[in-house]
């Protein structure tokens, strides 16, 4: 496994690999040094039976994994969280971005903003300020069959260009196929 970079894209399909190398780049980060911390941020929201067991699951499998891993939910205000938590000495684990694009395009609340557009300059620009690394966890599902449905289109395409963004302000994109990783980029 290559060095961590101080923001990296892992992006996949379901169950490619993704979230696990994520958690064994934290593994390395906070085992080089004692006093090092980490952060996970989680988007996912426990919206049926299913998910909340899910949720929980994850979160036990991941604090017996990296008990020094804290875990902060953020299903909205990722950008204002990923700032808050980001500091010298702490990486950041964000999981994941398709979530939490699901989660301000279609909002629980008649009250939440159905516009991502704030929400991804706040995350952006969070990104650009972090002060420790930040690994990002995205699915990559624009490699199927275009979708019938006009909402699911919409939710393709815009997933597409939120991960075209990131990339782009990340110094390492991976694409994790079959538990592999395959560095799309690195910033040299």
């Amino acid at each position: 496994m290559t060095d961590i970079a101080s923001t990296e894209l892992i992006l996949g399909g379901q169950k490619s690999g993704k979230s696990r190398r994520a958690e064994q780049l934290a593994e390395r980060w906070l085992a080089a040094a004692p006093a090092r911390e980490a952060c996970f941020i989680a988007t996912a929201r426990a919206g049926d039976d299913e998910m909340r067991a899910r949720i929980e699951r994850h979160r036990a499998d991941r604090a017996a994994r990296l008990p020094r891993m804290v875990t902060v939910e953020a299903p909205l205000q990722l950008g204002a969280t990923l700032a808050a938590e980001s500091r010298p000495g702490r990486l950041v684990v964000v999981d994941c971005l398709t979530l939490w694009l699901a989660n301000l395009l279609l909002p629980a609340a008649p009250s939440e903003p159905a516009d991502p557009a704030p929400e991804i300059a706040a995350l952006l620009d969070a990104l650009g300020a972090a002060r420790a690394p930040v690994l990002l966890v995205g699915n990559e599902i624009g490699l199927g069959v275009i979708p019938l449905g006009r909402e699911t289109r919409a939710f393709v395409d815009a997933l597409g260009l939120l991960n075209q963004r990131v990339a782009a302000a990340c110094a390492r994109v991976t694409l994790m196929a079959a538990g592999l990783p395959l560095t799309l980029k690195e910033a040299r």
